[in-house]
């Protein structure tokens, strides 16, 4: 499953870029642990960790035991370390979560560099990944595009309360400026 799910998105990804004609997808996942196994699941969870920018995922360090997960690492906030507990929470599989991050205010919160910016390709696969990551939304009925930052989601929410859902995950992707949730419930 895991294997398929990155599969899917390695082509989706590059089906989506200008030019592309078609994909002859024939990706391999090597040395990837089992799946649900503590360290699939800590890949997992700094992955999710990644694809938000109210968290310093490069500053977080992940240990799994037993499916409980205990984080350790900088945040520029409690504010931050709190998003990031409850980010871990919402990773499938995970059981409990031990914060013990320290919080050290950043004076200096400097704005992204011309480096550190995300094409709309990277976008739409953050976008994918955060999808399939999160356990209450419907990765399969949710259609992604990016154009100049701007995400544009298609397909059907079970609810209002999911579309509300994947509006916020997506507005928390590094790089998105903005999220137009085209989105019908059922």
């Amino acid at each position: 499953m895991a294997e398929n799910s990155h599969r899917s998105l390695a082509q989706e990804t590059v089906a989506d870029l200008p030019g592309v004609k078609s994909v002859d997808n024939k990706l391999t996942v090597k040395n990837a642990a089992p799946e649900n196994s503590d360290a699939w699941l800590a890949d997992k969870l700094r992955i999710t960790l990644l694809f938000h920018r109210s968290v310093s995922a490069g500053k977080t360090d992940v240990e799994v035991k037993n499916g409980a997960a205990t984080l350790h690492g900088v945040a520029v906030s409690q504010a931050q370390k709190e998003l990031t507990t409850q980010y871990a929470k919402d990773v499938d599989g995970i059981t409990d979560v031990k914060n013990e991050m320290a919080v050290k205010e950043d004076p200096k919160a400097a704005k992204r560099t011309t480096g550190e910016r995300i094409d709309d390709a990277s976008i739409t696969a953050q976008v994918k990944m955060a999808l399939i990551f999160h356990h209450s939304t419907s990765f399969l009925k949710t259609t992604v595009t990016t154009k100049n930052g701007v995400v544009t989601l298609g397909g059907k929410a079970k609810n209002t309360a999911e579309k509300d859902l994947v509006t916020k995950l997506v507005q928390d992707i590094n790089g998105v400026k903005d999220v137009k949730n085209l989105m019908t419930a059922d």
